[in-house]
């Protein structure tokens, strides 16, 4: 009798997870062979390592390929993700066991391993360190690893081994600041760094904590903005505690202690006291009882010698005084502490004074005021406080000055202070360059356009420059036609060309009937008459008919009439029949001056001469007409 079939599992998760257990193949491994095979893979690397660091010759000459050794890279020198990952394990666990082993000998970790008979420094932790830095900045590995490395060991060490640790950091500063290696590792190193900070004390440990923050200082850029207070935002968390009853034995007034530490309370948030008119009100009424106190009290040279800090160089200051009621004495005496209490009044009032603000963050006009005579009075306080009260007043006035840029800087959006250099593309060889295209043709105009902030409205401006009168524009050249002056003919503006072709622009466009005398008299004669002395003004008056019988002309050029004269007898049944008399009297009258006319055409130029008789001139008018036929009938 045949077996019944077992029933098919349920549509469930776990018969689905069962059904795939029993029909996967029996060559797969359990998860615990492949563990065993990890930690023996780690263990091989940290022994090649180990080997490694046993050596006494420089990174350069064994690190790579101890890198190859240990990891078999599927590339001869680069690691790919995987790989690199199973280095960063191994090498944190070698640190581990080296940092165990010293704390084991009761060496610090940044001594463990050096020989005291040779002097020399061969420290294990060191010079995995140097391999580490090495492989990184060749880019042989990845290279935030030895940033990984550092924080490790800071968070294995203590306070005491932390600041060796950071002395090495300190002397690899530029090679761990290098572009290829400060990109992968910058916020490893600065969370390194915050959390020694957070570790150390702010009373004991001052140096240490100095050398971390200058050591981020010159590790960041300028422009980096994890270190700066874009905001603005105060530490309020720094409360000054004082006490509220007066107690036995006080030497001072309690209320004055009190007025004098509860300035804190106003200095520690200034924009509440801005903001807040009471507020106000309290902290300017406190700060003139404090300062009127300073006044009342002033200190002597003695007081200010037992404050000298040139004597006390390698002393060391704490950040805050102490408030007991019973050294309230002693502190007036302080040339120091009275700076301490001066300067942030001078801080409060550059804050209060910070360029950039709107007028609801801003002061009103009255406290504009009292800030104003307020900072008068500290300053003048400032100056009295021995030792040389004026030059620390210099001093701390040249530090807020110098502030006022960080506070645009910040205003701005904190733009970059490095700019990268220009590189030059290669381009292929012969190929032509093309010249840049400007907005308005040139480079120069270009940037004449820029200069200014409001061109469109500069170029509609009344003031600006116009398009002069003629009469304006040929004043110098009728300062040159008068006699009397005694210009020289080569200084004329008749000779400059760039005078003459833009004064007759002008002309043509303001006078046009004056543009015309330029074809009987050249450009002296577009001179307006009422510019030029009697004398010349009478030589440029007369008709142009008197030129045409010059005999200068008739003289040396004679065969030069004869072409005229069928122009003048065609001329004169015109002047006959339709002139009246009063026009034949007209023309008759230059035959009385011919003499005269014969003599001024000696004195002009020859240019001059030609001028009006080259027949340049298209229209003539019928007193012009009438004259040269009277003067043909003289000739015949």
């Amino acid at each position: 009798m045949a077996e019944p079939s077992p029933p098919p599992p349920p549509p469930s998760n776990s018969g689905l997870r069962i059904l795939l257990a029993k029909d996967r193949a029996p060559t797969s491994s359990p998860s615990a062979p492949a563990a065993v095979s990890s930690h023996a893979d780690r263990d091989r690397i940290i022994g090649v390592f180990r080997t490694a660091l046993s050596r006494n010759e420089a990174p350069e000459a064994f690190a790579l390929q101890a890198v190859q050794e240990a990891i078999k890279p599927q590339k001869q020198t680069v690691l790919v993700l995987e790989e690199n990952q199973t280095l960063e394990n191994a090498l944190r666990r070698l640190l581990q066991e080296l940092v165990s082993s010293a704390v084991q000998s009761g060496k610090g970790i940044m001594q463990y391993g050096n020989s005291l008979d040779s002097g020399e420094s061969n420290c294990l932790i060191t010079r995995l360190l140097d391999i580490m830095l090495y492989l990184c900045e060749r880019g042989h590995v990845e290279g935030g690893m030895v940033f990984q490395l550092l924080e490790d060991l800071t968070d294995m060490s203590t306070i005491k081994d932390c600041k060796d640790v950071f002395g090495y950091i300190e002397s690899k500063q530029d090679v761990l600041g290098k572009q290829e290696l400060f990109g992968r590792g910058k916020l490893v190193m600065l969370r390194t760094c915050n959390q020694l900070l957070r570790r150390l004390s702010k009373s004991n440990d001052v140096v240490f904590c100095g050398r971390i923050i200058m050591f981020l200082a010159h590790f960041f850029p300028l422009s980096e903005r994890s270190a700066l207070n874009i905001k603005g935002v105060f530490n309020t968390s720094n409360e000054t505690k004082y006490e509220k009853d007066a107690t036995d034995g006080i030497s001072v007034d309690f209320n004055f202690y009190q007025t004098l530490w509860s300035l804190q309370e106003h200095f520690r948030n200034p924009s509440l006291t801005t903001t807040n008119p009471t507020k106000w009100q309290k902290f300017a009424s406190n700060l003139t009882v404090v300062l009127s106190t300073f006044e009342a009290q002033p200190l002597s040279d003695a007081d200010g010698k037992h404050n000298n800090l040139e004597q006390e160089e390698d002393a060391a200051f704490n950040i805050k005084y102490l408030t007991s009621s019973k050294l309230m004495g002693l502190e007036l005496k302080d040339a120091s502490f009275r700076r301490h209490i001066l300067v942030q009044c001078l801080i409060f009032f550059d804050y209060l004074k910070a360029p950039g603000k709107s007028d609801k963050e801003g002061p009103s006009e009255s406290m504009k005021e009292e800030i104003k005579s307020c900072e008068e009075r500290v300053k003048n306080l400032l100056e009295m406080i021995p030792p040389k009260g004026k030059e620390f007043l210099q001093s701390i006035e040249h530090i807020l000055e110098r502030e006022k840029n960080w506070v645009w800087w910040k205003r701005d959006g904190c733009p970059a202070f490095e700019k990268q250099p220009f590189e030059k593309k290669s381009g292929q060889a012969g190929a032509r360059k093309r010249k840049p295209r400007w907005r308005l043709g040139n480079k120069e105009l270009a940037q004449l356009w820029k200069w200014a902030e409001l061109n469109p409205d500069a170029l509609t401006d009344s003031d600006r420059v116009r398009m002069p009168s003629v009469t304006e524009y040929w004043k110098p050249l009728a300062e040159d036609m008068d006699t009397s002056a005694g210009i020289e003919e080569e200084y004329h503006h008749k000779n400059n060309r760039v005078y003459c072709w833009k004064g007759l622009r002008f002309q043509a466009r303001q006078d046009l009937e004056g543009f015309s005398r330029f074809c009987d008299y050249g450009i002296e004669g577009v001179v307006p008459p009422e510019l030029l002395p009697p004398d010349v003004r009478a030589k440029f008056n007369s008709k142009p008919g008197e030129k045409a019988k010059r005999p200068k002309r008739e003289d040396t050029k004679g065969t030069s009439a004869h072409p005229r004269e069928p122009q003048v007898a065609a001329a004169t049944p015109e002047t006959d029949g339709g002139g009246s008399g009063g026009d034949q009297e007209e023309g008759a009258v230059p035959m009385d001056s011919d003499n005269g006319a014969g003599e001024d055409g000696q004195k002009r130029s020859p240019g001059e001469v030609s001028g009006p008789e080259s027949g340049q001139c298209e229209a003539e008018d019928d007193g012009e007409d009438s004259t040269k036929s009277a003067h043909s009938r003289d000739r015949r």
